[in-house]
């Protein structure tokens, strides 16, 4: 029996090349890509046993991406590896489609042990997150108020001030799509309906002052 089959997609040239050299022991490298639209024509011909990914990639970010892969391949595991340290990210991706969520700074021996768990038909998200994400685990879609997380409110802000998704994501150092799911998170779970209502909301959670 051969080794699992992996395809790793990284904007990075340099975290490919890491990432080839610390699997290529264990795992069968079908191929590297560095963007999400390469990322969707690739995958489906190669049929790799896992996809490593990040999040932020150029074109199409491996959210949209993972999503999409997931209904290519639904039997490929999806492992991310990312700068992205929001809780609710994680949360999001392990929800619909991820079988292990990482940050680039955990150590290589993790990335093998999150691809080993996936293959075992497990999830795994890192312990510098898996506290962080207890509290979605447990109500990940509440019916009564709760409170903004801090990327929330800083999100909220922004947005609440004229800005654009393009620029709050610019002013985070995030991507645009990250800004909007938290914008579209935040208007689901406090049934906000337009930006007026965010404006309005954001006045009523003491984030933005009064018109």
């Amino acid at each position: 029996m051969g080794h699992p089959r992996v395809l790793l997609a990284d904007d990075h040239t340099l975290v490919l090349e890491a990432f080839r050299n610390l699997l290529e022991p264990e795992f069968d490298i079908v191929g590297t890509v560095s963007d999400g639209r390469a990322l969707l024509l690739m995958a489906p011909p190669l049929k790799p046993d896992v996809i490593v990914l990040d999040t932020g990639m150029p074109h199409l970010g491996g959210l949209e991406a993972g999503t999409e892969l997931k209904k290519l391949l639904p039997c490929t595991k999806l492992v991310v590896v990312t700068m992205n340290e929001d809780s609710s990210i994680a949360h999001e991706a392990t929800r619909l489609w991820a079988s292990a969520y990482l940050l680039k700074k955990s150590a290589g021996s993790e990335l093998i042990h999150a691809i080993r768990e996936a293959l075992l038909g497990r999830t795994y998200v890192t312990p510098k997150l898996s506290q962080r994400l207890d509290q979605f685990i447990r109500e990940p879609r509440p019916d009564r108020k709760r409170d903004l997380t801090a990327r929330e409110r800083e999100v909220l802000v922004l947005l609440a001030e004229g800005r654009t998704m393009r620029e709050a994501a610019a002013v985070l150092h995030v991507t645009p799509r990250t800004v909007a799911f938290h914008k579209y998170r935040i208007m689901g779970d406090f049934g906000l309906k337009s930006n007026s209502d965010l404006v309005k909301f954001a006045i009523r959670e003491g984030v933005s002052p009064p018109l």
